[in-house]
Protein backbone atom coordinates (compact mmCIF):
# COMPACT_ATOMS: atom_id res chain seq x y z
CA UNK A 1 0.00 0.00 0.00
CA UNK A 2 1.28 3.26 -1.18
CA UNK A 3 1.52 6.87 0.54
CA UNK A 4 -1.41 8.03 -1.86
CA UNK A 5 -3.75 4.97 -0.72
CA UNK A 6 -2.69 5.60 2.97
CA UNK A 7 -3.27 9.49 2.71
CA UNK A 8 -7.01 8.74 1.07
CA UNK A 9 -7.90 6.39 4.14
CA UNK A 10 -6.41 9.08 6.20
CA UNK A 11 -9.04 11.50 4.54
CA UNK A 12 -12.06 9.54 4.87
CA UNK A 13 -11.63 8.71 8.81
CA UNK A 14 -10.90 12.43 8.86
CA UNK A 15 -13.60 13.31 7.38
CA UNK A 16 -16.49 10.78 8.73
CA UNK A 17 -15.47 12.12 12.14
CA UNK A 18 -15.38 15.49 10.97
CA UNK A 19 -19.31 15.07 9.33
CA UNK A 20 -20.41 13.19 12.89
CA UNK A 21 -19.13 15.26 15.57
CA UNK A 22 -20.22 18.96 13.11
CA UNK A 23 -16.33 19.54 12.78
CA UNK A 24 -16.51 21.34 9.31
CA UNK A 25 -12.79 22.07 9.64
CA UNK A 26 -11.98 18.34 9.91
CA UNK A 27 -14.63 17.68 7.36
CA UNK A 28 -12.46 19.91 5.10
CA UNK A 29 -9.13 18.42 6.08
CA UNK A 30 -10.22 15.05 5.60
CA UNK A 31 -11.55 15.76 1.81
CA UNK A 32 -8.02 17.72 1.30
CA UNK A 33 -6.32 14.70 2.42
CA UNK A 34 -8.21 12.65 0.10
CA UNK A 35 -7.79 14.78 -3.20
CA UNK A 36 -3.71 14.81 -1.62
CA UNK A 37 -3.82 11.29 -1.81
CA UNK A 38 -5.51 10.75 -5.41
CA UNK A 39 -2.88 13.17 -6.86
CA UNK A 40 0.56 10.92 -4.75
CA UNK A 41 -1.59 7.56 -6.82
CA UNK A 42 -1.35 9.19 -10.29
CA UNK A 43 2.39 10.52 -9.35
CA UNK A 44 2.97 6.99 -8.18
CA UNK A 45 1.81 5.45 -11.26
CA UNK A 46 3.17 7.35 -13.84
CA UNK A 47 6.79 6.81 -11.99
CA UNK A 48 5.90 3.01 -12.02
CA UNK A 49 5.41 3.62 -15.64
CA UNK A 50 8.45 5.40 -16.59
CA UNK A 51 10.64 2.51 -14.44
CA UNK A 52 8.76 -0.27 -16.71
CA UNK A 53 9.92 1.82 -19.63
CA UNK A 54 13.62 1.93 -18.11
CA UNK A 55 13.51 -1.35 -17.42
CA UNK A 56 11.93 -2.97 -20.62
CA UNK A 57 14.36 -0.38 -22.74
CA UNK A 58 17.40 -1.64 -20.71
CA UNK A 59 16.56 -4.66 -21.37
CA UNK A 60 16.29 -4.62 -24.82
CA UNK A 61 19.43 -3.33 -25.60
CA UNK A 62 21.28 -5.55 -23.58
Amino acid sequence: MGKGAMDKGKGKIKETVGKATGNEKMQAEGKTDQMKGKAREGIEKVHRGGMKARDEMKRRTS
